[in-house]
């Protein structure tokens, strides 16, 4: 299959050019293309430039606002409730986790929620937001439901990722960013797109029995929580999707559950509920950065099962593929995908599109 190497300046420009001709003020597309392109420089390709015909629909249909700031609703010394008021996700989000780092600086810890927000990519963008303050970053949201439950064939929950970043020294840090679902929808859409089988355990048919095929998860069937069947452990998954809804849905009063509308089908608006936490390790034991670094060294350096397999902690996958792109020169996307991508700014009037000369082999 054909790979095209794109510079993260084309792509970041080519997003904000799409967003503009929609409508978007300009720092609100500057805000959703930082957050795409990291998505895609840090490998998770479900929730970059593969996202932003959504984003363009739901501002073109006005379902999703173009005007106006996220609101401090209420707030103490530690916490905040924030209206999104119906903005773009990363408008929301970037206001919500840049609030919760100032309350930590004062105080400790901020622990912000927002309703009235939309899709905001990947949530490790806003944990990682605190380790720039050498602070600990948490971020959570609810989506569109996705999920099926154990035991259940209708899907109830959406995918609730998790984000949990930490500082250690020398700027490694340990970095968490999953969905509570097995994969993300993103990832099944790509197989689709590309006519590949799914591995078992992704997700399942309408009868809520596991399957390999994309378009019975697509069509009348859901993704499966963590862990997969009940015998496989799904049941964790499915708690920990219902853990985000508490922080996010049901703490912020926003939508939740069956209650959010259908997955891209922009028939109201998404109120989606979300979640930002900033702690400050200072205010904690001392020693924490390098009490990190000892953690992360201790799975690091240990015997592998496969010699040509190293153990990994959270964040390092995704730095190898940051470091695959500066080798490269930019990140690599399957040719489908820009094809696709171009074909939608031309709908929305953009004439500069995405290069595709560059091709790689793989």
């Amino acid at each position: 299959m054909s790979r095209c190497l794109i510079s993260q300046a084309e792509v970041q420009a080519f997003i904000e050019r799409c967003m503009v001709a929609v409508g978007t003020k300009p720092h609100h597309a500057h805000s959703l293309a930082e957050v795409l392109v990291e998505g895609d420089h840090r490998g998770h390709y479900s929730h970059g430039l593969n996202r932003m015909d959504m984003y363009v629909k739901d501002i073109r249909s006005g379902i999703c606002a173009k005007d106006g700031e996220p609101v401090v609703e209420k707030e103490s010394a530690a916490t905040a409730l924030v209206d999104g008021k119906n903005l773009l996700g990363p408008v929301v989000g970037n206001f919500c986790m840049n609030l919760a780092i100032k309350k930590a600086k004062e105080v400790g810890i901020g622990w912000v929620v927002a309703h009235g927000s939309n899709h905001y990519g990947i949530a490790g963008y806003y944990a990682m937001q605190a380790l720039k303050k050498n602070m600990i970053g948490m971020a959570f949201t609810n989506t569109s439901p996705l999920v099926v439950p154990t035991r259940g064939k209708e899907c109830t929950l959406g995918t609730n990722p998790i984000s949990v970043a930490a500082p250690a020294n020398d700027g490694d840090s340990f970095v968490l960013d999953m969905a509570t679902s097995a994969v993300a929808l993103g990832k099944i859409e790509l197989h689709e797109r590309r006519k590949d089988p799914i591995p078992e355990g992704w997700g399942c048919d309408p009868q809520g029995k596991l399957t390999t095929d994309p378009k019975k998860v697509l069509t009348g069937g859901g993704l499966v929580p963590i862990g997969g069947n009940e015998d496989t452990g799904g049941y964790k998954g499915y708690g920990l999707g219902m853990m985000v809804e508490v922080f996010c849905g049901i703490l912020a009063g926003a939508q939740y559950s069956k209650h959010i509308r259908t997955w891209k089908v922009t028939d109201r608006v998404a109120n989606l509920g979300q979640c930002f936490v900033a702690i400050n390790p200072e205010m904690f034991a001392p020693g924490f950065s390098d009490r990190m670094s000892d953690l992360l060294s201790i799975q690091r350096s240990m015997e592998p099962a496969d010699p040509n397999l190293p153990v990994l902690a959270a964040g390092d996958t995704e730095r190898m593929n940051m470091k695959k792109c500066e080798e490269l020169g930019g990140i690599s996307y399957h040719i489908n995908v820009v094809n696709y991508m171009n074909d939608c700014a031309k709908n929305v009037g953009v004439s500069k599109l995405l290069p595709c000369d560059r091709l790689l082999s793989s």
